[in-house]
């Protein structure tokens, strides 16, 4: 073995600036394929971790407007959501929802302390709303302030900031809003919500007893296709279709976003994306690798007198064979892990640029993708060795020992 690996490295040593140019051309292929899938996991990871992937689990439903006739009542009516559909909904789907809720969307109104005032609707919220929200100070609605019917309100932190000066002085303190005191229990901050909110029950007392709610939200269970995310949209039509007299099938009559179907499409495109990036990465690869098979035909070539000499002297084809090979696996894996080094290092850099950015994060290599270029690598190189390998194994002796 060590006389196989002394031959290898004479022969590279031999062909410096040939094995140095052919080198550079796998070490730019295994740049590129890990920085291209690197690039690509970050969208992934980005995507995965945000809002949205967050609360898939949620379909959403808004009243809208029928657009066919049923049971005698026109086509056009308005139609409305109400708070008695949850328990229908929860009952009605037992295996699929796990609860359901309801928000009210209340009118702009002044909000205002003894510093100053915004104008700004409001929301009545269950303790659930709290999904995409990261509390600055204090804390969201909670079950006992919906029982209670409490006076409290959470607000964004830009509004805290008008408010009250600065948004840790906030908790604790009161804000006149309708006609009443609220006191503030928490501050958040997010990249583009600002919506204010107050415990669910208080907001339907100040609308007034009328049933109506504005959206109500599902959280699912056991969804994880999407068939089963469809089968529960309808059935959730289906319930609320039965409650307010509307055809099941008129998909104008409720609004419906269901967001595990979106979380699915956008999943499939995300495979799409790194199956992209890794086709792209190893046609790059491939013009290197390409190289390497031409390095390695030329070196066959110019060692035709040898090869002839080893086989008349009893070498093995099999012998033979297994040394080019094992110069191209070789010369391909110097330089790849050239590639993998440069490649880490771009990802770091990558992730440093792209810190704290909505659309890439963490594009890092890991192991997995490690020990997946490496096996590429050693592909690669076996691959673009067995042609000029085999055209060795035809070399006749008697006809290589003519050549000079």
């Amino acid at each position: 073995m060590l006389d196989l690996i002394n031959e290898i490295w004479q022969t590279m040593r031999t062909n410096k600036l040939r094995t140095l140019l052919t080198g550079i051309s796998v070490a730019w292929g295994i740049f590129m394929l890990i920085m291209l899938v690197g690039l690509a996991k970050g969208v992934y990871n980005s995507f995965a971790d945000g809002d949205f992937a967050k609360t898939a689990n949620i379909v959403q439903v808004w009243p809208g407007y029928a657009s066919l006739p049923y049971n005698g009542l026109k086509e056009g009516r308005a139609i409305s959501i109400r708070n008695s559909d949850l328990e229908k909904i929860e009952r009605e789907n037992a295996a699929e929802v796990d609860y359901a809720s309801a928000m009210i969307n209340m009118p702009s109104t002044v909000i205002s302390t003894s510093r100053d005032y915004v104008n700004s609707g409001y929301i009545g919220a269950f303790p659930e709303a709290q999904e995409q929200l990261v509390m600055s100070h204090g804390r969201f609605i909670n079950q006992r302030d919906l029982e209670a019917k409490r006076k409290v309100i959470v607000i964004d932190k830009k509004r805290a900031d008008i408010l009250f000066g600065r948004d840790d002085k906030a908790v604790g303190n009161t804000v006149n809003m309708a006609g009443l005191t609220f006191t503030v229990i928490g501050v958040y901050d997010h990249k583009w919500k600002n919506d204010i909110y107050i415990p669910y029950t208080t907001a339907y007392a100040l609308k007034g007893y009328d049933g109506k709610v504005t959206t109500i939200r599902v959280s699912a269970t056991g969804i994880n296709t999407m068939e089963k995310a469809e089968a529960l949209e309808k059935n959730v039509r289906a319930t609320l279709g039965k409650a307010e007299s509307f055809d099941p099938d008129d998909s104008s009559a409720v609004w419906i976003w269901n967001r595990f179907s979106n979380y699915i499409s956008n999943q499939k495109a995300m495979g799409i994306l790194n199956t992209v990036m890794w086709v792209i990465g190893l046609l790059t690869l491939i013009t290197g690798i390409v190289g390497v098979s031409n390095i390695m035909f030329v070196s066959v070539r110019e060692r035709t007198h040898e090869i002839g000499i080893r086989r008349a002297i009893g070498a093995k084809p099999l012998k033979i064979l297994k040394q080019v090979i094992l110069e191209s696996v070789a010369m391909t894996t110097v330089f790849g892990y050239i590639g993998i080094l440069l490649g880490t290092v771009g990802t770091e850099i990558l992730a440093h640029v792209f810190e704290g950015s909505d659309f890439i994060k963490d594009p890092t290599v890991d192991v997995s993708l490690a020990l997946e270029v490496t096996l590429v690598l050693i592909i690669a190189g076996a691959l673009a060795g067995l042609f000029p390998a085999m055209r060795a194994l035809k070399i006749r002796p008697v006809e290589a020992l003519r050549t000079e």
